[in-house]
């Protein structure tokens, strides 16, 4: 049987959101690494008047950016790929 449950790791133990259940204590897991949702800006120099300046910046885009005819560009490079 295989249950997933989503978690945190922090001090290097990993705080799970919710209980598993009826697994037996000392039951074996495999833990997978996800890269966070999200860009974390301040780890690339930028505060937040900052952060505000670009995204005003960028808006003009926006309608552009989340038009339909745009999901061809969504994995870009595999179609290319497949198409050469």
């Amino acid at each position: 049987m295989l249950t997933s449950i989503e978690g945190v790791y922090r001090g290097g133990r990993i705080e799970l959101s919710e209980s598993p259940g009826e697994v037996r204590e000392e039951t074996q897991v495999i833990v997978t690494f996800i890269e966070p949702r999200g860009l974390d800006l301040r780890l690339r120099g930028i505060d937040e008047a900052q952060a505000a300046k670009l995204r005003d910046s960028l808006a003009a885009f926006t309608e552009d950016w989340e038009s339909p005819e745009m999901d061809a560009y969504d994995d870009y490079d595999a179609a290319r790929a497949r198409s050469s």
